[in-house]
């Protein structure tokens, strides 16, 4: 009898539930996110340093919160990352670089900057503004009551066009590709 169908991944991809965990870490997800917006090296005292700035909202960050998160990367979720291929450790050398399995957590994360906007809120903004524009111009405010609606119609056209063709230039990388 058979409970339930265990869904197979495909060759040299994670299992969703090994991303799931990996991502239900706070120190496992700011290791990501700052690897992926920095340089492709770092050392784990970096990462320690700008995790603890993080946790504490001090910089520099207290020495015990600098010395508890150093010990945690260490012993636990750098070797959980390498052991997955999400990032490459080298305990002696004390480096961390990112690996081939890092682009199928990436998927699961957007890395917003801090004061910046997802691709979501962007697209959202658009929408709204799309919609009042042509609001606008039905009503006839007086700028856009003049602008020709197909004339309309074409820019936003072509706003959205312009700014999905970014975004999947810029995400090109991060998506998965499963061969059947």
């Amino acid at each position: 009898m058979t409970i339930g169908l265990q869904q197979e991944e495909p060759e040299g991809t994670l299992a969703e539930s090994d991303i799931h965990d990996v991502l239900r870490n706070d120190r496992r997800r700011l290791v990501l996110e700052r690897l992926a917006e920095g340089e492709d090296r770092q050392t784990v005292s970096d990462l320690a340093e700008y995790i603890a700035t993080v946790e504490s909202g001090e910089e520099p960050p207290p020495r015990n919160v600098r010395q508890s998160v150093y010990v945690s990367l260490h012993q636990t979720h750098l070797p959980k990352l390498d052991d997955l291929g999400i990032v490459e450790y080298d305990a002696n050398a004390k480096a961390v670089l990112r690996a081939e399995n890092a682009d199928d957590v990436a998927v699961y994360m957007e890395v917003v900057p801090k004061n910046a906007i997802s691709w979501a809120e962007y697209y959202f903004g658009l929408g709204v503004l799309g919609l009042l524009a042509i609001v606008g111009q039905l009503v006839g405010v007086p700028i856009l009551g003049a602008v020709d609606s197909t004339l309309l119609a074409t820019v936003l056209f072509l706003v959205v066009t312009v700014s999905a063709g970014y975004h999947v230039f810029d995400q090109r990388d991060a998506v998965l590709r499963f061969d059947d």
